[in-house]
């Protein structure tokens, strides 16, 4: 099946990027969430040139969904390269102290810097950014223990920025999902889209299940059999087929392929296919 390209860049986001470049002057470092299940996907490579020498502190998202083991190695991965990393479920746990600790421990040369000059340590600023739907709002939210932010299950719903004050240890600067305006991998588009960071008008459901089932049957293909009680076939979409049949997805005798394919991709972005990292680093 050929991929089509995922192209998605809406005015707003425009508009978020100048902000974005208008605000890192008024922190002191920068808090990039990322999606544990896609570590390498979903990072923007806008934010390479926005976040320049700030210092930056990774938060691997949603590592309840992500597989534990891939979570550390990219972890370590990371921190090989020189970033300070937290994995985090960001409804379930609770990270105000480590992401407080963490936070302290890559800004203490500018803590240091101003006690050397008298000055008593002010609160840290922190711009929280990241692609759409990787959980900004829920952690602002969790930890300032309001609906500060506007949350959704879907990209695009933070559109403006905004201050959140934590004590007096942290500020964060809340900041509208942005993406990058073309994928020159049509790959990662088609796995944020198939995790939920693109809107699902962009990209057919048909092309997210068909990439799923793909690369399921190369490197998970016993989800088939313990999560579908299906045998795979030789070409993902007749395992498709399989489970349609097994569920009932039929509509006059036919097989309903719409409700096939939605349905997959909604279960996978529910994670009912079990605990699965997309990629592996390298």
């Amino acid at each position: 099946m050929q991929q089509k390209q995922i192209q998605w860049f809406p005015g707003h986001m425009t508009k978020a990027k100048r902000q974005m470049e208008d605000s890192l002057k008024l922190v002191d470092f920068v808090i990039e969430i990322r999606d544990a299940r896609i570590p390498e996907s979903s990072k923007n490579p806008m934010l390479e040139t926005l976040i320049k020498n700030k210092p930056r502190l990774i938060i691997l998202s949603k590592k309840d969904k992500a597989d534990p083991v891939l979570t550390k190695a990219w972890k370590e991965r990371f921190e090989s390269q020189g970033s300070v990393v937290l994995p985090l479920d960001l409804i379930h746990e609770n990270y105000k102290n480590p992401l407080i600790q963490a936070s302290k421990e890559l800004c203490a040369p500018l803590i240091e810097k101003q006690k050397k000059r008298g000055i008593r340590p002010r609160a840290l600023r922190a711009m929280v950014c990241g692609i759409p739907n990787v959980g900004k709002s829920t952690l602002i939210n969790t930890l300032a223990k309001r609906k500060a932010a506007q949350t959704g299950d879907k990209p695009g719903v933070t559109k403006s920025l905004q201050w959140i004050k934590l004590g007096a240890d942290l500020e964060l600067l809340d900041t509208p999902g942005v993406l990058w305006p073309k994928f020159e991998d049509q790959e990662i588009g088609t796995k944020l889209a198939l995790l939920g960071s693109i809107r699902d008008e962009v990209v057919s459901q048909d092309e997210l299940a068909y990439y799923a089932a793909k690369w399921l049957q190369e490197n998970k293909p016993e989800v088939f059999e313990n999560v579908y009680q299906v045998q795979m076939q030789e070409s993902p979409y007749d395992t498709l087929v399989e489970i349609a049949k097994k569920r009932g997805y039929l509509r006059k005798g036919e097989i309903d392929d719409d409700r096939l394919m939605r349905s997959f991709v909604k279960e996978i972005r529910e994670n009912k296919c079990g605990q699965i990292t997309w990629e592996k680093p390298e």
